[in-house]
């Protein structure tokens, strides 16, 4: 395989590097690291990504999409990655974006499309319930058909950003007649809708990003209703395939293992840099080969969809080893800060005066990155989904 770019590919990247040169800058990275100010940063971000034509790389042309080839994503998502910019937020762009221009109605398509590209609506899901989590199907939020409208009851948990939200795209019973998988609907739900109420779940890592949405008597009109009704298992799983992929973080995980060697050349360890500690640098050297191994399969999988294919069960794949890497990279750097992982940085203190400038974040990422073997679907039943499809057990 001929790994070297072309004249064409060379060119791309120097665009990306001067796009990124003239649209990115600390105070913007600064603003996005900050709770108080993160929505606001994030969504300009993404509109100067919107405005140059560069949202939304895996839609199809016709929608918005940019009509870039496997090697363009990758050349964008790496340099992205290399100058520390986060991923765009996925809830819209990468999960119910594709959604509606694969299963909605052009009245659907017209309506939240130009939206969701242009991040003026910040989007998120509604899928795990208490007691239906990796068991999504057994899930008991209910909507019940009145007339032109859904009457919507239950709950939601573990809702990323929902405090942000405008919309929130759901998976709801609409039926209990056989099979669970068979009652479920795909439904739209303005999250400033009388009934809906999201209440904060305070997490590990100190930061505000988990909620509960609750729904009591929701009133959503039928025309909100993605594809068929009781036939949302389907289009789940299709979002879900989307997600997974995402989640492998191929491109930051990478960034991260460099800065995590910076800081080992850096770091003492016994009067001595700790990449001279033998056990250490075997751990960077086998995460390195790994994280190699996962983003060529990555980069099959990139391929494999810009020629039309889902993701398929190789999702599952990238979810696996891409989120065992994360945990593994995030894991050597609270090792490499040692105990200024316990300062706890405030947005008013320079982190200099508190230790190591990289020892909160890495902390705070550790934290977080308990949870990333868990959502999406754990790790355990991606191993199920793998061995069933994959290898045909």
């Amino acid at each position: 395989m001929d790994s070297r770019y072309s004249e064409t590919e060379l060119a791309f990247q120097a665009e990306v590097r001067a796009f990124i040169a003239a649209n990115w800058d600390q105070d913007l990275a600064t603003r996005m690291r900050r709770r108080s100010s993160y929505r606001a940063a994030i969504v300009e971000w993404q509109k100067k990504l919107h405005a140059q034509g560069w949202i939304a790389p895996g839609w199809p042309v016709e929608y918005g999409g940019t009509g870039w080839t496997p090697t363009q994503t990758y050349i964008y998502e790496t340099e992205r990655a290399s100058a520390g910019i986060p991923d765009v937020v996925p809830f819209g762009l990468k999960m119910v974006g594709p959604v509606i221009y694969s299963f909605g109605n052009e009245q659907q398509k017209q309506r939240f499309l130009p939206r969701i590209l242009a991040s003026d609506d910040w989007w998120c899901q509604g899928y795990s319930e208490p007691g239906s989590g990796s068991d999504l199907a057994s899930l008991k939020t209910s909507a019940v058909r009145d007339g032109d409208q859904y009457v919507v009851n239950g709950q939601k948990v573990w809702t990323t950003y929902a405090q942000y939200a405008d919309w929130i795209f759901t998976l709801v019973r609409t039926s209990t007649e056989g099979r669970p998988q068979q009652g479920i609907s795909f439904l739209l739900i303005d999250i400033k809708s009388p009934g809906v109420t999201v209440r904060p779940i305070p997490s590990i890592d100190g930061v505000h990003s988990l909620n509960e949405v609750f729904f009591d008597n929701v009133k959503v009109p039928v025309e909100n209703l993605v594809g068929e009704e009781n036939q949302g298992w389907t289009y789940g799983k299709a979002l879900l395939q989307h997600e997974r992929t995402s989640i492998a973080g191929v491109a930051d995980t990478k960034r991260r293992l460099t800065e995590l060697l910076r800081i080992a050349r850096t770091e003492n360890h016994g009067g001595r840099p700790l990449i001279e500690d033998a056990g250490f640098r075997r751990q960077l050297s086998e995460t390195e080969v790994e994280l190699m191994a996962l983003e060529y399969t990555d980069l099959r999988v990139l391929a494999s969809t810009a020629a039309g294919k889902s993701p398929g069960a190789e999702s599952s794949l990238l979810k696996i080893k891409g989120t065992e890497l994360q945990q593994r990279v995030q894991e050597l750097t609270m090792q490499a800060a040692g105990y200024y992982c316990g300062a706890i940085e405030d947005e008013s203190v320079d982190s200099a005066l508190i230790g190591h400038d990289f020892a909160s974040d890495a902390r705070e990422r550790y934290m977080y990155g308990r949870a990333a073997t868990i959502y999406g679907g754990s790790n355990e039943v991606q191993k199920n989904i793998t061995a069933k499809a994959v290898l045909g057990l």
